[in-house]
């Protein structure tokens, strides 16, 4: 990318950023849609699901897709995406990479405060301003659409952009814009609020794994 390109490119994000931040306050009606959809998970307490994943990056003409698969249980994931497996007990978190059969260990730290698939519609209760865009309806379901802006403009992405069911009170689709231009979008498929699971399901299993490299970085 030139000189030029990136100078205006960066303009761009900042006024963007901007706009948004003297925007997103605390809109109390997208608090109230918020506090349902926070409910409602409450409620579920477990879940699964299956998703798709897109990365688009139209100046470094990036556009990759995956599909996925989740499974939640109060603080506990497991997720399958792309050729990886990242499993999170809530104290100890496994990475397994397919292609090369190996998996790392490591602690799981709340603290990094990176955005865990267990607290995606928890995350405006904390460190974020947020404001209700508008209702969208698609293929007759009628979606809140409410942007989550950081308050730390130190953080990578400047937004997130939750689609929440009307109806279901459940999160449809959010999509996280990052500073460098990349756009994340997740779209929730086949959930099931009903899912019944034990505890193991969350930790990993070597004897499942022929073979596998195991790398504990604890």
């Amino acid at each position: 990318m030139s000189g030029i390109i990136k100078l205006l490119t960066g303009i761009t994000l900042f006024l963007g950023l901007g706009l948004q931040l003297a925007l997103a306050q605390y809109d109390p009606k997208a608090k109230d849609f918020l506090d349902a959809m926070s409910k409602r998970y409450q409620e579920i307490g477990a879940f699964s699901s299956d998703f798709s994943y897109s990365m688009e990056n139209p100046t470094q003409s990036i556009n990759e897709e995956f599909e996925g698969e989740i499974t939640v249980k109060d603080e506990k994931f497991r997720l399958k995406m792309g050729g990886q497996e990242i499993i999170n007990d809530g104290e100890t978190v496994w990475t397994y990479f397919e292609e090369v059969n190996e998996v790392n260990i490591d602690n799981y730290d709340p603290s990094e405060g990176d955005l865990s698939p267990t607290q995606i519609y928890n995350a405006y209760k904390r460190g974020f301003k947020y404001l209700y865009v508008e209702d969208q309806t698609e293929g007759g379901e009628t979606f809140h659409v409410i942007d989550l802006i950081p308050e730390n403009t130190n953080n990578e992405f400047y937004k997130i952009r939750l689609f929440i069911s009307k109806n279901e009170k459940t999160l449809k689709r959010w999509k996280i814009f990052d500073k460098s231009g990349t756009h994340y979008t997740y779209e929730i498929t086949n959930f099931n609020p009903d899912a019944e699971m034990g505890n193991d399901v969350f930790k990993f299993d070597t004897a499942q794994y022929e073979g596998v490299e195991v790398v504990d970085l604890r």
